[in-house]
């Protein structure tokens, strides 16, 4: 009896396993069919997408081939970003408030008329010098541009004078 007992549950194991798996590939087909007739259909053609391929298999190495024309092998460079002034307020925003913002290494808060005061004495052209080259005064440190070399010179007397009319 425990023979063919075991023998039923061997049978009946395998014809669901054989059912699973039979579902798991008609669903894989269905979904490649569903795939072909969707994405696969618009991607074809599609400029943008050639050149997306294009670019991921394309060979890393070039070869040079002494005594041919080999200039198709130059790398191309890429031309640098013209740097825009930006306005005053985003300047501050995006650099001088990590210091002028909390008071950190000497730096004057934006608005303390006192601490403005003696620097503001100074003249613009001053400030613009030390904001622009950088400082080291006996308070503490201003490094050149706030430390954004990515700044132009005018976004960063834009935020200069920006401190300074809020600091009067």
């Amino acid at each position: 009896m425990s023979a063919s007992h075991d023998r039923k549950f061997f049978d009946t194991f395998l014809l669901i396993l054989g059912i699973l798996v039979g579902i798991a590939i008609a669903l894989i087909v269905v979904a490649r069919i569903i795939a072909a007739n969707t994405s696969a259909a618009n991607r074809q053609g599609d400029p943008m997408y050639e050149q997306q391929v294009e670019a991921r298999i394309h060979p890393f190495a070039r070869n040079a081939v002494a005594g041919e024309d080999n200039a198709a092998l130059a790398v191309p460079t890429a031309e640098p970003a013209a740097a825009t002034d930006l306005p005053a307020e985003t300047v501050f925003q995006q650099g001088c408030v990590a210091c002028h913002g909390a008071g950190i290494a000497g730096a004057p808060k934006l608005g303390d008329k006192a601490a403005w005061a003696p620097r503001i004495a100074q003249g613009k052209d001053v400030l613009y010098q030390h904001a622009l080259q950088g400082f080291q005064g006996k308070n503490g440190v201003m490094p050149a541009k706030g430390g954004r070399a990515d700044f132009t010179d005018q976004s960063v007397m834009n935020a200069v004078d920006y401190m300074v009319a809020a600091s009067q």
